[in-house]
């Protein structure tokens, strides 16, 4: 079945209009270069999805409030700082297929860009006392640079085991999402109880998020060819984790020399992405990938139907369904 979030757009489309519109308002800039920055990036953002997670979170939890659009900016406002300075660290010159900040800027603006919005997204939440939101939030990005920092740590060495990819990734990735679903709650309802629910409700989409991130890689689901980009950058995912446990001693080796050695090696990166498929690595993550997405699922039954709630749903099927 493939979802394409037209009931989350009916039921919250109207919110995210407003979300967008103040968004622009709190990313303005002060003078020319950094407002032709801005209006960039407002033009060229995503799907929006963390901030449908808050909007989504917020309405179940006790309804959308001024706090709500103000909590799904920061996290917008994070979430993009947090992709521009990436794309300096992998000195990455596309972003949604089209040039990044720091190819049409240069680092130095790129870093400073990030910067500016991390600062936007404080004072936002200083200005307005919303210091719950603030901690949450600020957590996450500590969680986020150390799920990073993890990362690199063990590519160097190879020797990840699936218990650390999975710190990785709460980190990484989930960081970011539950801080999104807890903030939304919070914002609706002052109560610690709902915020750490939603908080670990987002913890368990995010982890499903990056499996199936993971699993594009291996050109899962029709997607087109594998792209063995994660093998080039030497990052050990599910996938791959797996089959080296299932593998023999001769195999294992092989792999992970390919993976050190020979990774900008076209045939040699498929003969990488075949064992993963014999090895039924791809099976396994899949698998893994649908318990998360259950287990957030199944947070969702303590709360009572209604349209916010079914668009939830959706929104979070979406994020497996996803072809890209």
């Amino acid at each position: 079945m493939t979802y394409n979030m037209e009931l989350v757009k009916k039921v919250v489309g109207t919110e995210l209009s407003l979300f967008e519109k103040k968004f622009a308002e709190h990313v303005k800039g002060a003078n020319p270069l950094l407002d032709r920055i801005m209006k960039f990036i407002i033009k060229r953002k995503g799907k929006q999805m963390r901030p449908m997670f808050v909007l989504l979170c917020a309405k179940i939890a006790g309804g959308i409030t001024e706090k709500t659009y103000r909590a799904a900016s920061l996290i917008e406002l994070l979430h993009t700082a947090t992709l521009v300075h990436d794309d300096v660290v992998d000195n990455s010159m596309l972003r949604r297929n089209f040039f990044s900040i720091n190819a049409l800027w240069k680092n130095k603006i790129a870093v400073l860009v990030g910067d500016y919005l991390l600062s936007k997204g404080l004072l936002l939440s200083l200005e307005n006392d919303d210091y719950q939101i603030l901690k949450i939030t600020s957590r996450a990005v500590k969680e986020m640079s150390e799920g990073e920092l993890l990362q690199m740590e063990k590519a160097r060495k190879l020797d990840i085991e699936e218990k650390t990819y999975f710190d990785i990734i709460k980190g990484k990735t989930s960081s970011l999402l539950s801080a999104a679903c807890s903030a939304g709650a919070f914002s609706a309802q002052d109560d610690s109880e709902t915020t750490e629910y939603f908080r670990q409700f987002g913890e368990y989409v995010g982890i499903a998020f990056q499996i199936k991130d993971d699993l594009f890689d291996y050109g899962q689901d029709n997607i087109g060819k594998p792209t063995g980009i994660d093998i080039k950058e030497k990052k050990m995912t599910l996938p791959l984790i797996y089959t080296l446990q299932k593998a023999d001693r001769d195999i294992k080796r092989k792999i992970i020399y390919i993976v050190k050695n020979q990774n900008t090696d076209k045939e040699k990166v498929a003969e990488v992405i075949n064992y993963v498929h014999q090895s039924g690595g791809i099976e396994y993550s899949v698998q893994k990938m649908k318990e998360y997405q259950a287990k957030a699922l199944a947070m969702l039954d303590k709360y009572p139907d209604s349209p916010g709630k079914s668009a939830l749903i959706e929104l979070v099927n979406y994020v497996i369904d996803r072809k890209y």
